[in-house]
């Protein structure tokens, strides 16, 4: 007897769409079979959290469902919440000094997806260029090494605004 198979819900493919400070280039697949080592990318606005991981939780969690943790890079942020509320539901914010440049979902117990977090000082072709290689299928590049290869390098929180005007998170 055969086993049941699942259907496979894909998810919206953002990635045509034009990349702007704050926006989330999403490319990812709810299988157990992914290729490539990111599943997306993210150009925050800003190295303020709130603002910026609030917005981004929101959108993934319409696409997603709800969302249980989120691995951040301390170096990459202005100050360390230990959790977030989205939509009235928690999520555990976990913190690394790893300085690697991404940021690992959480939803349910296994299912991980992995981004490359640009700096939010980065150039807007720079940018652009780090999110799509991020996301092509089967890249097996670093964080480091994308944001070598397009001439993006890691802001320090002097040189990123710590608060940006008009609405915050992905546009």
């Amino acid at each position: 007897m055969l086993p049941a198979m699942q259907s496979v819900k894909l998810l919206a493919d953002t990635s045509g769409e034009p990349v702007l400070p704050g926006t989330a280039v999403l490319r990812m697949e709810t299988t157990a079979r992914r290729t490539g080592t990111f599943d997306g990318a993210w150009w925050p606005r800003t190295r303020d959290l709130q603002s910026q991981l609030s917005a981004l939780l929101t959108a993934l969690t319409a696409r997603l469902g709800p969302i249980a943790r989120v691995g951040l890079d301390a170096s990459d942020w202005d100050g360390a919440p230990g959790h977030l509320f989205v939509d009235g539901h928690m999520v555990r914010i976990d913190w690394s000094a790893v300085g690697d440049h991404t940021m690992i979902v959480t939803r349910g117990d296994q299912d991980h997806f992995l981004f490359l977090v640009i700096p939010p000082g980065a150039g807007i072709g720079p940018a652009h260029d780090a999110m799509v290689m991020a996301v092509q299928d089967d890249n097996d590049v670093s964080a480091e090494r994308i944001l070598a290869a397009t001439g993006i390098t890691g802001a320090g929180p002097s040189d990123v605004p710590q608060s940006s005007p008009g609405r915050a998170g992905p546009t």
